[in-house]
């Protein structure tokens, strides 16, 4: 028996749990509206997975998030401000050179100072922030259709030691991604936007915030909670505590265990969608379509429809990551450690991307006398992670630790390892291209919509930014009159 929904959302991650609640709420005059969510794992959430043991309590995929206004807002809707908590903004993060720990520098003054960059570096970058920045030209351009990397976009911009100590290390904590492969203006839309209306990036940066102070005319929401730059945030009982709160609100209308198998459209202008499921086939008619699957599992969906589109997901690749969370007694650190974390440049003979001091940034997540610590390892310049087990790539991370943070060699806790084969989509050169050849292809199959976090963000905060702002298509498609 085929059902009928106003919109069928596949994917129960941040972004389709998002756009969910956008479409239900009860402050939408146009609700109620018939919503079905499908998940194929057996749990909501996608990548955002708590854990716990004992005293421990741990995430083996996104780690906090920025409090953007969107996030914070859905947290104050759904009932869950008082279950926020935030990391002290005035924790240093680390950058490990030359077999030290180096606080990141965050302010001018801090820079001057910084023993992570010489003053050759400090000139070097000083220069191009305020406007001597070479213009882009050479043959790698015209090769590369006129788009920059990060590495030549920082490179030119800063000079290199920046872009080694301090980008580098930053890009693959955040997207497990090569520089030199990523497109800057996807990754960085904001660095590029700043040079495109400065010409560098100080006079950029200053005349963005003077723009953005005299187009500013809405008052906060006096129920959000206030934030200042630099502060991280998740909630007391873990970042799962979202996604699993977003689907008890939406109740019976989110089906875990359903597997999409194909889907085509009618004459009728609706889509027919096949699922297996735990109590057999089923299928539902439904009038607009939102895949928030990643790249690689839309493009197996819309290939029997449109090759054009599902040729541009093909091509979006996403490497393995693995996250590794360790114990450790605190008798075995060198220090205390108290920060964010430590990142760690390629070329100083560790593996390890990056490693999240978990328990120094929330506390309460470990025993008192236990520091736990998050370690993640893999990326698009070391794809073989993929290929190793458990017990090697603990071996691999508890070896770059005793270098970096450990003063005796003791067996850590193995809280867990989590291997994902796909981790996060990478906006290698062309990314725009690809976007822009989906975007053309979807406008043949109206009322179907992409919007996954291959498009423009990979963070918690951008999920639910996506998610809302796809809600208000939807109603636009849906209620065309009302517009």
């Amino acid at each position: 028996m085929t059902n009928l929904v106003d919109s069928l959302i596949v994917g129960a991650g941040i972004s389709g749990l998002s756009l969910a609640h956008s479409l239900n709420r009860e402050k939408n005059p146009r609700s109620p509206l018939k919503v079905l969510v499908t998940e194929s794992q057996n749990r909501v959430g996608g990548n955002i997975t708590t854990g716990r043991a004992s005293d421990f309590l741990w995430e083996e995929g996104p780690n906090s998030f920025a409090p953007t206004p969107e996030l914070l807002g859905l947290a104050v809707d759904l009932g869950l401000k008082q279950e926020l908590i935030f990391a002290d903004r005035k924790l240093p993060r680390y950058v490990y050179w030359n077999h030290k720990l180096h606080p990141v520098p965050m302010t001018p003054p801090a820079l001057l100072s910084s023993q992570l960059i010489s003053p050759r570096g400090k000139l070097r970058a000083a220069l191009g922030a305020i406007g001597f920045v070479p213009p882009p030209v050479g043959a790698h351009l015209s090769q590369q259709r006129g788009e920059e990397t990060i590495t030549q976009f920082f490179h030119r911009h800063l000079g290199s030691e920046v872009l080694e100590r301090l980008v580098q290390p930053f890009v693959s904590g955040v997207y497990a991604g090569d520089p030199q492969q990523l497109a800057v203006r996807s990754a960085f839309s904001r660095l590029v936007a700043a040079e495109d209306a400065g010409g560098a990036l100080l006079p950029g940066f200053v005349r963005s915030r003077l723009n953005k102070k005299t187009t500013k005319d809405t008052t906060p929401d006096p129920n959000i909670p206030k934030t200042r730059p630099g502060e991280l945030g998740s909630f007391r009982y873990g970042l799962e505590t979202l996604p699993e709160t977003l689907a008890s609100k939406l109740g019976d209308r989110v089906k875990l265990n359903w597997t999409l198998d194909r889907f085509y459209p009618t004459p009728h202008q609706t889509y027919i969608a096949e699922f297996s499921t735990p109590d057999g086939p089923q299928q539902v008619e439904t009038r607009t379509l939102a895949l928030m699957t990643p790249a690689h599992v839309s493009a197996r969906l819309l290939q029997p429809l449109h090759s054009q589109i599902a040729s541009a997901l093909s091509q979006i690749p996403y490497p393995p990551v693995a996250c590794v969370v360790l114990a450790y007694p605190k008798s075995a650190l060198k220090q205390q450690l108290k920060g964010f974390g430590n990142l760690i440049p390629r070329h100083q003979g560790i593996r390890t991307l990056g490693t999240i001091w978990t328990s120094s940034l929330f506390p309460g997540r470990a025993p008192e006398s236990w520091q736990v610590l998050s370690n993640y390892i893999g990326g698009a310049t070391d794809p073989e992670i993929g290929e190793m087990d458990d017990d090697q790539i603990v071996a691999a991370v508890h070896q770059d630790l005793r270098q970096i943070l450990l003063a005796e060699d003791v067996p850590p806790k193995v809280l867990a390892v989590h291997l994902w084969r796909r981790a996060i989509p990478q906006y290698t050169l062309g990314h725009q291209d690809r976007l822009n050849s989906i975007n053309a292809g979807l406008r043949s199959l109206p009322g179907l919509y992409l919007c996954s976090n291959y498009i423009d963000g990979v963070s918690v905060g951008d999920c639910v930014r996506r998610g809302q702002q796809w809600a208000s298509q939807i109603q636009s498609h849906l209620h065309p009159t009302a517009n």
